[in-house]
């Protein structure tokens, strides 16, 4: 193996928690994964890495290291990107995250446009609601749309925001009427999203008047779409933000309720590494995606 393939395979390992996911990142098969990474600390003569068959861990000279060729690799890809730059043919992968009803709804249906015009970029779309950092190892580009601690080493850009919205569908409306004050809810079934330590108060207003309601879900998910499926089966109230339900209100399949009240908002943003020289293809999809949702007014749609 030559030196930049062990450093790549160590710190890769190292991001992405596993040497299988590492080898897979690099075309590497399982046992040549483990063999450049034996290479690497036999020729330092010290332990990077302790490992077992569920999990890795850095030894403290592996801290160090780390540190140091992670800088060299993140040097090394801008080099790239530089060079890249001059050809104007942007190419490479593009690790793009988001939560599965967002990439449903608002990537997957433009990243055909995207391809053909930019046939040298290959996007990897990774749908996930859970995730431990604002951008995890091996993400280029992450949508979030929950609140989260910004620092410098995150360019952080606003793509649109939206509201909340209680709905439900009209015959679960005319079977079981609307209600007509928040503390109505909970005399509702309600489909909520939420972890395992269930879904935060809901605070509503109208003019001067504030009412924090505290609601049991009937049925909760993590997932957005999940709970509009349900809510289109009839099964109760559905709390979504409007970007996950406009299309169903457009059409009338779901209806409004509590009209005049209203609940937050929330900012749907873009985070990616800050670089001095970003790769082409993390600015090209930054501002595609930023010019998309500005032509489609999405942000006036759904804050309406």
């Amino acid at each position: 193996m030559d030196r930049l393939t062990e450093l790549e395979m160590f710190v890769r390992a190292v991001e992405l928690g596993s040497i299988t996911r590492a080898a897979e990142k690099l075309s590497l098969s399982d046992p040549s994964a483990s063999r450049c990474l034996s290479s690497l600390e036999k020729r330092l003569g010290t332990r990077l890495l302790e490992r077992t068959t569920r999990r890795l861990w850095l030894t403290d000279a592996g801290r160090s290291y780390y540190q140091r060729c992670a800088e060299l690799l993140a040097e090394l890809a801008e080099a790239d990107a530089e060079a890249a730059d001059s050809t104007k043919r942007p190419t490479g992968v593009l690790s793009v995250t988001s939560s599965p009803s967002f990439g449903m709804m608002h990537l997957a249906p433009i990243l055909p446009q995207f391809q053909r015009l930019y046939p040298g970029i290959s996007v990897h779309l990774m749908a996930a609601n859970h995730y431990q950092n604002v951008i995890d190892p091996g993400v280029d580009i992450a949508i979030r749309t929950r609140p989260f601690e910004r620092d410098s080493s995150t360019t952080v850009r606003k793509l649109a925001r939206t509201r909340y919205l209680p709905v439900a569908s009209p015959k679960y409306l005319k079977e079981h009427g609307s209600p007509s004050e928040p503390r109505d809810l909970q005399c509702h079934p309600m489909l909520l999203y939420g972890f395992a330590r269930g879904p935060e108060p809901f605070r509503f207003s109208r003019g001067d008047k504030r009412e924090t309601v505290r609601l049991v879900p009937a049925i909760q998910s993590t997932e957005g779409r999940v709970l509009c499926a349900a809510a289109l089966a009839h099964g109760g109230i559905l709390i979504q933000p409007m970007y996950t339900i406009y299309d169903d209100l457009q059409a009338g399949r779901l209806l409004p309720v509590l009209e005049g009240w209203k609940l937050d908002s929330m900012t749907i943003n873009i985070a990616y590494h800050t670089r001095k020289h970003q790769p082409a293809r993390i600015r090209i999809f930054v501002d595609f995606l930023l010019r998309h949702f500005a032509e489609q007014q999405y942000e006036q749609q759904w804050m309406k």
